[in-house]
């Protein structure tokens, strides 16, 4: 087994080959797709990849694959749908389909300007783990909810003949739990901010060329894993998605067959040990 809570210099699908099967809680990755990006003039082997990914995934493991599609002679490759079926095709389950939505979209003249890319989840069958994450709903929504309950800014409560009495035990208890009513699970639609110094304020990561959201990364390592597990990146790049698993209190295994982004993951992650130690 190849030492956890480190980044792994060579090419994944070789390296992959030292984990034992069914080893790996989950996987957050975006690969190099469609030639959109040059990483250092690398290329990978997708199918094997894939492969390698189901082997050594665990039962309930899942995988998240971020993904987008080039546009070729006015069409777009759909290499993203190609891949999820070829995920299928091994045994995976294409769990969900999600949307990462950007806040700094590719311009178009012909068409709608593209500010999104997919992000895959596929599991190796049900996830063992699902942890949703919550957001306000809107004015509107919570309004109605507390709507002849409460008045949560007092310490009074409206009757349904609209008289006005203080607040008791009871309708103390009734405020909490409409206030617990206010928040929703999240849609699969997430719009996350990106860009220089957005998508993270480690200078050293916009060295690589398409660098991830570390929102994007915490978001998916905290639905779908738990403290203590194993979160793989294969293609890690500059190491965000191994930096989110350790401030979030799990292990770590990455890849990376760019001795240079090797070193930049290594210099982020090295920096936020020691602030942690200080």
């Amino acid at each position: 087994m190849l030492e956890l809570n480190k980044i792994h210099h060579g090419d994944c699908l070789e390296l992959m080959k030292d984990i034992p099967d069914n080893i790996i809680d989950l996987t957050v990755t975006s690969p190099p797709y469609d030639n959109l990006r040059t990483y250092n003039g690398f290329s990978f082997d997708f199918e094997g990849t894939a492969k390698e990914l189901y082997r050594a995934t665990k039962l309930g493991g899942v995988v998240v694959w971020v993904v987008g599609d080039a546009t070729v002679k006015g069409s777009e490759t759909l290499t993203s749908f190609k891949q999820a079926l070829f995920f299928k095709e091994i045994g995976f389950n294409v769990h969900d389909t999600m949307i990462y939505q950007k806040t700094s979209p590719y311009p178009a003249n012909v068409r709608y300007q593209q500010d999104f890319e997919y992000m895959f989840v596929l599991s190796k069958g049900k996830p063992k783990t699902f942890n949703p994450l919550q957001e306000m709903k809107s004015e509107k929504e919570v309004q109605k909810i507390l709507k002849g309950r409460m008045n949560p800014g007092t310490s009074t409560y409206r009757n349904k003949d609209g008289t006005i009495r203080h607040q008791d035990e009871s309708s103390r208890r009734r405020l909490i739990k409409a206030s617990k009513k206010i928040t929703k699970n999240r849609s699969n639609i997430w719009k996350i901010n990106a860009g220089y110094m957005i998508s993270t304020k480690d200078k050293i990561a916009f060295e690589h060329p398409a660098t991830f959201p570390e929102q994007l990364a915490k978001d998916h390592i905290l639905s779908w894993s738990n403290p203590g597990d194993i979160v793989f990146d294969p293609m890690c790049g500059a190491g965000t998605t191994c930096k989110m698993a350790m401030l979030n209190d799990r292990k770590y295994l990455g890849m990376e067959i760019s001795e240079e982004y090797v070193d930049i993951a290594n210099k982020r992650i090295e920096e936020h040990q020691e602030k942690a130690l200080a």
